[in-house]
């Protein structure tokens, strides 16, 4: 690779294609066949985008079979579209082999759907995948690297020749992920501290994250990300609303406007909202009182209005 950073060029040598998605689908990298191995796609965004998801990937094959799909972790909007590219193209499906079991059992408590209120159609798995191994994509080796802290089961992938890193949620360019574990009382930010410290030491060129564009600022991305978890380790409350407050506006982005009592009880009833209160060391009683806070929040920032009886996504 030339030391001069054409990321362009970069990308077209390692035959991959980004496929920038806005909320709620994560981006979807697209690997083109070549003699050593498949077309291939690393993660397929959310379940309700996934007719989207079809047309970018049909029309970028241009007839040509997708045989593979790789989830960096399995969170709704990392693998939403698993099941329907399975039904298009019959890929094989390569998890990270923490996750193996529980999508082949398909276990929606174990994988967070569940808990999160979030759609995933179920779908197959072919082959669990563990930090260490190579995998082509490309005809590049790319390594797998475990990246804990916003999911446990988490990956980054690694092209050390070109220094590219597919990093998932584990590092974004402005902001930083929730911290899922931390929300049921489990250590997560140590293994976000160490994801960052795992990149830092791959000192990657340019990182293709899960949301957002690609970027070339690795370094003050890195650092950035440290601080606000810093921010969250001496404050645990402020994380704990930062991650009620995303999850609310996932859910709206999702369904744009909801009924304002029926918007409470999925509130109230949604297992990570109670686990966040827990975490408040608050009763259950206070579920529909956290549910009005949440909201409340977020019509007062702006992102969301109140109309009457509903509650709406600000345009």
């Amino acid at each position: 690779m030339s030391q001069h950073l054409d990321v362009a060029q970069v990308f077209a040598q390692l035959r991959l294609r980004v496929f920038e998605r806005g909320w709620l689908s994560s981006n979807n990298i697209l690997f083109g066949a070549t003699r050593d191995s498949p077309a291939t796609v690393v993660d397929t965004g959310y379940d309700s985008h996934s007719d989207q998801t079809l047309v970018l990937l049909e029309q970028a094959l241009a007839g040509e079979p997708l045989e593979r799909v790789i989830n960096t972790h399995l969170h709704s909007d990392h693998c939403g579209g698993n099941a329907s590219i399975q039904r298009r193209w019959a890929p094989e499906i390569c998890v990270h082999d923490a996750s193996f079991d529980a999508v082949r059992h398909w276990d929606e408590q174990r994988l967070s759907y569940r808990a999160t209120g979030q759609r995933c159609d179920a779908f197959g798995v072919d082959r669990g995948i563990g930090s260490g191994e190579s995998i082509c994509l490309g005809g590049y080796d790319w390594r797998l690297w475990s990246a804990g802290g916003h999911d446990p089961d988490a990956m980054v992938l690694f092209q050390r020749e070109s220094g590219v890193a597919i990093t998932g949620d584990a590092l974004w360019q402005d902001r930083v992920a929730i911290i899922f574990p931390e929300l049921a009382g489990a250590d997560g930010f140590s293994e976000a501290v160490a994801a960052l410290d795992l990149i830092e030491r791959l000192a990657p060129r340019v990182v293709i994250p899960g949301h957002g564009a690609p970027f070339t600022g690795v370094a003050p991305a890195v650092r950035q990300s440290r601080e606000r978890l810093e921010s969250f380790m001496r404050t645990p409350l402020r994380h704990l609303d930062y991650a009620e407050r995303a999850l609310l506006m996932f859910h709206m982005l999702e369904h744009r406007e909801r009924d304002i009592a029926q918007l409470r009880d999925w509130l109230a009833a949604t297992p990570v909202f109670a686990s966040v209160i827990t975490q408040r060391d608050r009763g259950s009683s206070d579920a529909l009182e956290n549910a009005d806070r949440v909201i409340a929040s977020l019509v007062a920032g702006g992102q969301l209005l109140r109309d009457g009886g509903l509650i709406k996504l600000a345009r």
